[in-house]
């Protein structure tokens, strides 16, 4: 009584010339050749295909194996001075190229698997929602702007900055970078707030000692608005802005950044 026996399915004779390299855990670019023709024909002959095209694959590779195997065999000429080429090389650069290509069909497959399990969701907001522009009116909002109150509201920030330049020691040409951290400006925002509870955004900006202070306050501002800590108001366009502190305490700056 025969033992049934189950071989591996292989895509093609380099596949499984791969899987006999692997096998007997030899380096690619020295194959025993003697070795791997050997268990080559083996499992050839343990194969049970009806396949002609199939068969003839697998039987050319064997006889370019048995090829290999032959000139190996012969002994060198010694008497010439070219080094004669190893006859394995051309299959190791064909195998050495096929699995690359294997590879890569792999990682292509893997992200064909990826990409099934994504699923893309359609806008589904109603036509009429979002064509929906809010009508401004803004010759009613800019009827009382005028370029001589954009001039004296810019003056009145940058004023104080202005003041501050010393005329002499501003030209010597000396570049410093301004250092300015947002997690300090936060918290002295937050103390100052304790302790004002209500004051002028203007004048929150103006006590700053330079530009770059002006823009980090700035952004301080807005991360306590996020976090519902202060609350702006502000009675007409372009009038000065006025902060309300909510809280009585110090949050966690790490916090508040967290959340934002």
């Amino acid at each position: 009584m025969s033992i049934p026996v189950k071989l591996e399915a292989f895509e093609g004779p380099l596949d499984l010339l791969l899987h006999l390299i692997d096998k007997n855990k030899v380096n690619i670019h020295d194959i025993p050749i003697a070795i791997i023709t050997e268990q080559y024909l083996e499992y050839i002959q343990l194969m049970e295909t009806k396949n002609l095209d199939i068969m003839s694959e697998f039987l050319v590779m064997a006889a370019t194996l048995i090829n290999i195997k032959s000139k190996m065999l012969l002994p060198k000429d010694e008497t010439r001075e070219e080094e004669e080429q190893d006859p394995r090389q051309e299959l190791v650069e064909r195998l050495l190229e096929y699995k690359m290509y294997k590879y890569i069909s792999l990682d292509l497959k893997d992200r064909e698997l990826d990409a099934a399990k994504i699923l893309f969701k359609e806008a589904t907001i109603p036509k009429e929602i979002a064509d929906y522009k809010e009508e401004i009116d803004t010759a009613g909002l800019l009827s009382d702007l005028t370029l001589a109150k954009l001039h004296k509201i810019f003056e009145s920030v940058v004023k104080k900055q202005v003041d501050k330049i010393d005329p002499i020691r501003s030209k010597f040409g000396k570049i410093e970078k301004e250092e300015s951290n947002l997690s300090e400006k936060i918290l002295a925002i937050q103390q100052y707030g304790i302790a004002h509870k209500t004051f002028s955004f203007r004048k929150l900006l103006q006590a700053q000692s330079g530009k770059m202070e002006v823009i980090v306050t700035f952004l301080g501002v807005l991360e306590l608005i996020k976090v519902g800590q202060i609350v702006i108001t502000q009675h007409t366009v372009f009038d000065d802005i006025i902060i309300t502190f909510t809280v009585d305490k110090i949050t966690e700056v790490d916090d508040i950044l967290v959340l934002n």
